[in-house]
């Protein structure tokens, strides 16, 4: 399918799995046009489709419980259990069952995109190079979870920019506008339960936020505790892209299960339920994007890191990794560079059409009048 008809098929998957709000999604397509890296962000379901012609090989390599919808801004930090700050993987929504190397190509893929478009300053051969060195390296020695204390003072500075000061943070959430339907007690209850004792009255706002994941479901519980601001998201999730490419009728959902096997530190505010996933969102608490990031910072250890990352996700599938140890042992050369370039190319070419024909080809979402959201 070309990326009209995949986009119109998969928006009518997602409809029959969330109660789609349909503004967002009108939204979703101009932000498409806007630029090759937010196209990108917004189009796994395309990706699936490309990636499956463009490297028929490395499609074939060991599978893992992967992310799928990696890219070099789906890295975030939370504090755990202990208040420590930790930094990974900010979003399972994809998650599923797929080659290793998948997550790899469409995290240098992203990176690609962003030095095209004057985010990342280092070349290509070098962004490539730094995440396959990460991910080598990490699956080498077993992976280890990013704690921002003691260790990787660097990227605590790159975590807490200036840009992610609370008062500017805070000041954000406030000006969400009130959510205007009533919500599902699903969702209601999670947010409840979610909050620390004694609890304390809420208001509801609608959040848009994403990409990939924008036209999902967004409730916003703002709140007050000890005289603070404290916040909570519900945001509808549903089974993987994956199962749209595959036209499958499976339902299984991956996310909560990646968070519990791979080494991660988990954030002990995320709570997966039914078909909607709780967090606590607050300055240190939420999506890294290029934009917050330092001027000055080096950025082939941040890819590095995200290869790293990107590893000890893969860990969570322990019985793949002598399979990928033996794989690995066989890509010589450019391998992942050759792939994120063919992926580029073919990400450019679909968005250089949506930017130009997305307005005639693709239908209009006007909010129907017994829409709420």
């Amino acid at each position: 399918m070309n990326i009209f008809e995949a986009s119109q098929d998969f928006e009518q998957w997602l409809a029959k799995r969330l109660p789609v709000v349909r503004r967002d999604v009108a939204l979703k397509h101009a932000l498409m046009a806007q630029a090759p890296f937010p196209f990108f962000r917004a189009t796994f379901y395309l990706w699936l489709q490309r990636w499956h012609e463009a490297c028929q090989e490395v499609a074939r390599a060991p599978v893992v419980l992967g992310v799928g919808d990696l890219h070099i801004e789906n890295f975030g930090t939370w504090r755990d259990e202990e208040g420590r700050l930790i930094w990974g993987v900010n979003d399972l929504d994809e998650a599923f069952p797929a080659a290793y190397t998948l997550d790899l190509v469409r995290l240098t893929t992203s990176a690609y995109l962003a030095i095209a478009g004057d985010h990342l300053g280092l070349t290509k051969r070098e962004a490539a190079e730094a995440i396959e060195e990460g991910y080598r390296e990490a699956i080498a020695t077993g992976g280890k979870a990013f704690v921002l204390a003691e260790h990787h003072q660097w990227l605590r500075v790159l975590a807490t920019s200036k840009l992610r000061d609370p008062v500017r943070f805070w000041e954000r959430m406030q000006a969400n506008p009130p959510y205007p339907a009533k919500p599902p007690q699903e969702a209601r209850n999670l947010i409840e339960d979610s909050f620390p004792l004694p609890k304390r009255p809420y208001e509801l706002k609608r959040r848009v936020a994403g990409l990939g994941s924008l036209g999902h479901p967004r409730i916003l519980a703002l709140s007050s505790w000890q005289g603070a601001f404290i916040a909570r998201e519900a945001k509808g999730i549903r089974t993987s892209a994956w199962v749209w490419y595959k036209n499958s009728p499976a339902d299984e959902m991956y996310g909560a299960k990646l968070n519990n096997v791979a080494i991660r530190v988990k954030d002990p505010c995320v709570r997966f339920q039914g078909h909607w996933l709780v967090r606590r969102l607050a300055p240190d608490c939420s999506r890294i994007e290029l934009a917050s990031l330092p001027a000055e910072r080096d950025e082939s250890r941040l890819l590095y890191d995200m290869g790293w990352e990107t590893a000890n996700m893969h860990f969570g599938s322990p019985r793949a990794i002598a399979k990928i140890k033996q794989d690995l042992a066989k890509r010589k050369g450019r391998w992942l560079h050759k792939a994120a370039k063919a992926m580029s190319k073919a990400t450019i070419k679909d968005w250089e059409d949506w930017r130009a024909n997305w307005k005639k080809r693709m239908p209009k979402v006007p909010a129907p009048n017994n829409e709420k959201d």
